[in-house]
């Protein structure tokens, strides 16, 4: 039974047994879970089925959030690709624009997966439905895709953190975006091993990210930093199929986030003290939103 405390684990026992990670962690849970695997392909394809959902309503024209903060930028970005010549091409485009969609969709209190949070809930749908939709996957292969990232998120709980509280914006976004290299790497036929790459890659560029939400709330700069964070899966993923490994494994690399995390000040772990919550407009806004502090 995997214990999911190191990502070459989850290496070593797919290429020993022959399969995906995804399908190691899916027979792993079946067993833990005492469910058939069928039943649990079933629960991760309606999750599959809200992230698209989530995905739709959250790029109308007109959503916005409770505080009126955010919203349409999605709509935006759809608008935008539909024109054609998007810089990032089509599937990056849409995968920023579902990316968006979804984490606004969080801030008007749509429902959502929380993959691996509520914070960075747009970037795992962002690179899984945007390789759908440009038939670079079918269903099945995107379902074990996210046994996969599931996989990876839980060695990284269990190895440093998720939390924007306990370890700053890396520990969200940067395990999101994690999670989403890995996918697409799965999902794209690469090897367990290439999906260690891109893990490792995925989480040192975001290394060191700072959680410093505008008001307090999980809208500014989040929603953009859902964005950056698929965008940067992509890259990962990419190079990881190239052949580009990281100097730096993977296990280290989350070892690295957890002390990084754990030497960032409290200002810049969602207490929303710092960063860009303590600009002149971050004050601003606060102010309108919930008058001067006491």
């Amino acid at each position: 039974m995997l214990d999911y405390t190191t990502i070459r684990e989850l290496v070593n026992q797919a290429q020993a047994q022959g399969v995906t990670i995804g399908r190691l962690a899916l027979a792993d849970q079946a067993e833990q879970c005492e469910s058939p695997a069928q039943a649990l392909v079933q629960r991760m394809r309606q999750d599959l089925e809200v992230m698209q959902a989530a995905a739709r309503d959250g790029a109308e024209r007109e959503l916005r959030s409770t505080s009126g903060l955010t919203g349409g930028d999605a709509w935006r970005m759809r608008d935008y690709l539909a024109r054609g010549g998007a810089l990032c091409g089509p599937v990056g485009a849409r995968a920023v624009a579902i990316a968006l969609a979804v984490a606004e969709y969080n801030a008007a209190m749509g429902r959502i997966v929380a993959a691996p949070t509520a914070g960075s809930c747009g970037i795992l749908p962002g690179a899984v439905l945007a390789l759908l939709e440009q038939g670079l996957a079918d269903a099945d292969a995107a379902v074990d895709g996210l046994f996969c990232a599931g996989a990876v998120g839980m060695v990284i709980a269990n190895r440093a953190s998720i939390s924007g509280a306990e370890g700053g914006c890396q520990a969200e976004c940067g395990s999101a975006s994690a999670m989403a290299a890995a996918a697409l790497v799965q999902m794209r036929g690469g090897s367990p091993e290439m999906v260690e790459n891109a893990v490792a890659i995925a989480i040192k560029n975001q290394l060191g990210l700072v959680c410093d939400p505008v008001a307090g709330l999980v809208e500014v700069p989040c929603i953009k930093r859902n964005a950056g964070g698929v965008t940067n899966a992509l890259t990962a993923a990419d190079m990881a199929l190239a052949g580009i490994r990281s100097v730096i494994p993977a296990d280290e690399v989350i070892q690295a986030m957890r002390e990084v995390g754990e030497s960032i000040p409290c200002s810049l772990r969602e207490t929303a003290q710092g960063g860009l919550a303590a600009t002149p407009t971050g004050k601003r806004i606060r102010e309108q939103l919930f008058g001067r502090p006491v």
